[in-house]
């Protein structure tokens, strides 16, 4: 090899390893500013809303070892329904005690491979006064992300069930991207899932999320027609009256999927996660209707590559008997077909 050769190979070499160097180093820089996926959900079932462990265990259908049930019937997550404003002081100070429940509640969750969403689920003060919903909101999840910093990593926070109300999408959105703002600066990598208001028409197009911020899930609510999913609820003047109302006409159908689709559409273009999280039906609906109703929305959203949540475990809409320690077979047919 002649002098001049062996000049070139080694400039040659050198310019290899340097494009090689920075190939590297560009991929490792962009990975460190890769927010991670948000996690596949799958299916899931609402749990623990009205139950009495937040209180010590007094009225309190729900055992943790249901936990156990719940993910041999194929769930793979729970939407934990926490009421956090019930549990604040004057000083919007969250109850140390209902906290620890909580933590418990979470690691025993985990410990069923079963994904935790934590749900704040103080709806009723939300939708009734906008003011004391934000000063509340705000400080349950200074203080909860806080709490779980570094801790639980597969544990998804939820901002607020059901915005709505006296809300408008203006103000939502403030509101939402606050509380966002409060979670990411403790949460960096936190998997938070975000509602549009829950209000009829599903305005989703109004929903205003930080564009930089992709490990976000969108949520919304499916109970329309709502004289059908709420006939016979006997809480309501208005529904208790109403029944026995039949569903699945194609007409009925036609109007789920355009709800659906408009969901769909958005969510293709803004490149954002559905997840339905709630959706059930009232005890009095016919039974074969209600299974028909369960069945096709629980398709759909999978069709759709949608995570859902059934509302809910127990109490009313109930997918499981507390008294018996069962499974309602015709509800557990309709949510997973596998299930016999």
């Amino acid at each position: 090899m002649n002098a001049i050769c062996a000049r070139w190979l080694v400039t040659l070499g050198l310019a290899l390893a340097i494009s090689v160097l920075g190939i590297c180093c560009h991929a490792g820089a962009a990975g460190q500013g890769t927010a991670p996926a948000p996690p596949k959900l799958g299916r899931g079932i609402n749990i623990l809303g009205y139950d009495g462990i937040w209180e010590g265990g007094r009225n309190a259908p729900f055992r943790l070892d249901n936990l156990t049930a719940i993910g041999r019937a194929g769930f793979s997550h729970v939407r934990i329904n926490f009421f956090g404003f019930k549990f604040m002081n004057s000083g919007n100070s969250l109850d140390e005690v209902v906290l620890r429940r909580l933590d418990a509640v979470i690691e025993e969750v985990l410990a069923r491979n079963l994904i935790p969403i934590l749900d704040e689920h103080d709806t009723h003060v939300c939708q009734r006064d906008v003011s004391e919903c934000a000063e509340k909101l705000k400080a349950f999840w200074t203080q909860i992300a806080e709490r779980y910093a570094g801790k639980y990593p597969r544990l998804v926070f939820e901002v607020l069930n059901e915005p709505g109300g006296q809300m408008t999408s203006t103000i939502w959105n403030a509101l939402l991207n606050e509380c966002l703002g409060i979670i990411r600066t403790t949460n960096p990598r936190r998997t938070v899932i975000a509602a549009f208001l829950n209000v009829d028409d599903m305005p989703i197009e109004a929903l205003a999320l930080p564009s930089d911020d992709r490990n976000l899930i969108v949520t919304f609510h499916y109970y329309a027609p709502i004289r059908f999913t709420h006939q016979g609820a006997p809480w309501s003047q208005t529904f208790s009256r109403v029944g026995p109302l039949d569903w699945g006409s194609p007409e009925d159908e036609r109007k789920a999927f355009a709800d659906f689709e408009k969901v769909r559409i958005w969510s293709e273009r803004e490149k954002r996660p559905i997840y339905l999280g709630e959706f059930g039906v009232y005890e009095r609906a016919p039974a074969e209707a209600r299974t028909r109703y369960l069945s096709f929305v629980a398709r759909s959203a999978e069709r759709l590559g949608w995570a859902w949540a059934y509302w809910q475990f127990d109490h009313d809409f109930a997918a499981f008997d507390s008294a018996r320690q069962t499974w309602k077979p015709d509800i557990m047919r309709a949510l997973i077909p596998a299930v016999r």
